[in-house]
């Protein structure tokens, strides 16, 4: 019997957990929190361990699969039978036309490290075809309002358990980030203040002094609104506004007449509330905000709602200190974090390239720009806004492969070609948090005939000729050069198996402590000329949502019982799957008066794009006029509006792309 020490596979970033793993004679025994992780420190939620139900599942896809059409069954075929047929469709085709998603199943063994992603660019730039970059997906669109500000550097968990002093969770649930909780309890534990901002009452209300329950895409009026007291009550931290921040005169001008009592009427929230708030984050010092890293910034106007509240930090001289600043969300890095870039984008040919924009990504599969798809460990029908329009579009598809452990709806309905890949027991692997790396050493021999997708994409490269792909003699190569960067220490597979598989980063616990900004001026721009120019507002505002036909405003976001689209958004893991067995919508108890719906009734959820059926929770949780749903159910996304955020122009200004199309729904609610 052996225990091997690796991290779980659900990709919670940045609070990734480790896990220890016992094996005997080649069967998984069990899965356990890792005492000696410094970031997880033992903890274990339901998902990870929920992924020992992975090994061994009767739902696994073994071997390679293929049909001759899309309403014909599947049959198993050989590897090169597969990858044959795929290389000689995509070289019919032309590169030009060949498009790659990966999805966060693709990551499970390297998130934070990228492996998986950078190999499948650098694929992609080798060989000139079509590659669309996940963030869009998931946090860029956050991310991007945050970058027109500047502070997207962000403070640790452990900074915010042990410094600051308030903290305002800011459409942050702890679903998402679940061993963050423990910093939180400490940080209470001392005496510190918890708020949570969102739209029902999340996990991470039980955590909180007090929960401010907004309406929907009103985060910017808030934010706005508590800049109107902070300047008028003069509450700012003068010298350093007048050192750090560009366009303070003019946001002193623009916020006069976005009053507490304006912001009262947009959001829901009583005005002495606002007042209070805004009162207290002045007046405390450390105060930290953790904002939501997907869910927050889902709709149209989801970026406006990132770019207000980035300027509170600045407006109180928050930011670069401890305890203080924005604090740990998905996707985000800290101070000093970085690797090395193995995508060799400036070998990447002249092109006929899509946007990093979701809505042009339809549009390109929809009128035969692209032709053939490669979808590497993604759900696509779930992550995609608009998704009829989608399945309208993938229906057009010369060739679908999908690469997955399980099947998801994409794989079901579009699929010519499914793929199996490994799990993350049955490669080698590396994960980053925003302090320490992690080596993930294989514990168990691939199951079946399933392989990893290095493997695949250096089938693929050689069958179409594409030259230096992988120059590396075996599966630590690109993980070396990734990790080969100041911030690792230059790390390589070899140090990390000396070191017990763990090392810390050499990364600072506090964002901007230089106070240097990723933005023109490198200082936090209140009022920005690169908003401007790319034809968005100069400083932040507060746009109202589409005005729909239908009464009820649809949210959507995340579940401790499910993650993403791999493993078939939990479907298939039995203890996941009794824990949501089907599409559960949560409603007011005036708004399910007045449809005359009883919790626990079957219900129908409907607007001009499309239905779905659920489930109804009659809640106090959410407020009237707000219902909410997990997301990744079949069906729900056929609901959501699809239209581009931000320009075209926009969408890459970061590094990384904020391409996400809104999920904005109106609808209305009925009984079956």
């Amino acid at each position: 019997m052996a225990t091997i020490r690796t991290m779980c596979p659900m990709n919670c970033h940045p609070t990734l957990c480790g896990m220890l793993v016992t094996v005997e004679d080649g069967q998984l025994v069990e899965v356990a929190g890792d005492p000696d992780n410094p970031d997880s420190r033992g903890f274990l939620c339901v998902r990870g361990h929920a992924s020992r139900e992975i090994i061994g599942n009767p739902q696994r896809l073994l071997t390679p699969l293929a049909r001759d059409r899309r309403d014909a069954p599947f049959r198993e075929v050989t590897w090169d039978a597969a990858l044959d047929r795929i290389a000689e469709r995509l070289q019919s085709v032309g590169r030009e036309a060949v498009g790659l998603w990966s999805g966060h199943g693709f990551f499970a063994n390297n998130y934070g490290t990228r492996v998986n992603s950078e190999l499948l660019r650098r694929f992609a730039n080798l060989w000139g075809c079509q590659w669309w970059a996940p963030t869009m997906i998931c946090w860029g669109l956050g991310g991007f309002g945050i970058g027109l500000t500047g502070p997207l550097e962000t403070n640790t968990k452990e900074d915010m358990g042990a410094h600051a002093e308030l903290i305002l969770l800011w459409g942050a649930n702890l679903a998402s980030q679940p061993n963050t909780a423990p910093h939180l309890v400490s940080a209470r534990r001392r005496g510190a203040h918890v708020v949570t901002i969102d739209v029902r009452r999340t996990e991470a209300a039980a955590q909180s002094d007090e929960v401010l329950i907004i309406r929907p895409g009103t985060d910017a009026a808030l934010a706005l609104g508590m800049m109107h007291v902070l300047i008028a009550e003069d509450l700012c931290d003068r010298e350093f506004v007048a050192r750090h921040t560009t366009g303070f005169d003019a946001l002193a001008e623009h916020v006069r007449r976005h009053s507490p009592a304006w912001a009262a009427a947009v959001t829901g929230l009583d005005e002495a509330v606002i007042v209070g708030l805004a009162r207290r984050y002045a007046a405390t010092r450390p105060a930290m905000i953790v904002l939501g890293g997907s869910s927050m910034h889902k709709g149209a106007n989801g970026w406006q709602g990132a770019r207000a509240v980035a300027c509170l930090p600045a407006l109180t001289g928050s930011l670069g200190i401890a305890g203080g600043g924005l604090g740990p969300r998905h996707g985000s890095k800290g101070h000093g974090f970085g690797l090395t870039d193995i995508a060799l984008a400036a070998r990447r040919p002249p092109g006929d390239y899509v946007p990093n924009q979701m809505s042009r990504i339809t549009e390109a599969l929809e009128n035969g720009r692209v032709r053939a798809l490669l979808l590497f460990g993604t759900d696509m029908l779930s992550s995609f806004a608009d998704s009829a329009h989608l399945e309208a579009a993938l229906a057009r598809q010369e060739l679908i492969v999908s690469y997955e452990l399980f099947w998801n709806d994409t794989a079901r309905r579009f699929a010519d070609i499914v793929l199996p890949g490994t799990a993350w027991l049955e490669e080698l692997g590396c994960k980053a948090t925003n302090t320490h790396l992690y080596l993930m050493e294989p514990a168990l021999p691939p199951a079946g005939q399933t392989r990893t997708g290095a493997w695949v994409l250096q089938e693929l490269a050689r069958r179409l000729g594409v030259a230096d792909f992988y120059p590396w003699a075996d599966a630590a190569g690109p993980i070396d050069a990734i990790l080969d960067h100041p911030a690792t220490g230059h790390a390589t597979v070899a140090t990390l198996r000396a070191e017990g598989g763990l090392r810390a980063l050499r990364v600072s616990h506090v964002g901007h402590p230089d106070l240097v900004f990723p933005t023109p001026s490198g200082k936090v721009e209140l009022y920005s000329e690169r908003a401007e120019r790319l034809g968005l507002p100069a400083l932040p505002v507060h746009e109202d949502l589409p005005a729909g036909r239908f009464p009820l405003v649809l949210r959507q976001g995340r579940t401790l019982g499910h993650f993403h689209g791999f493993y078939d958004h939990g479907r298939a893991l039995p203890s996941l799957a009794a824990l949501e067995p089907e599409p559960v919508l949560w409603l007011s108890p005036a708004d399910a008066a007045a449809r005359r719906v009883a919790d626990g009734a079957a219900v129908r959820v409907f607007n001009e794009r499309g239905e779905m059926r659920a489930r109804a929770r009659v809640t106090d949780r959410v407020p009237p006029r707000t219902v909410w749903m997990r997301d990744g159910w079949d069906g729900l996304n056929r609901l959501t509006s699809g239209e581009a955020c931000i320009p075209d122009a926009a969408v890459d200004v970061f590094g990384f792309s904020a391409g996400q199309a809104a999920f904005d729904a109106a609808v209305e609610v009925a009984p079956v």
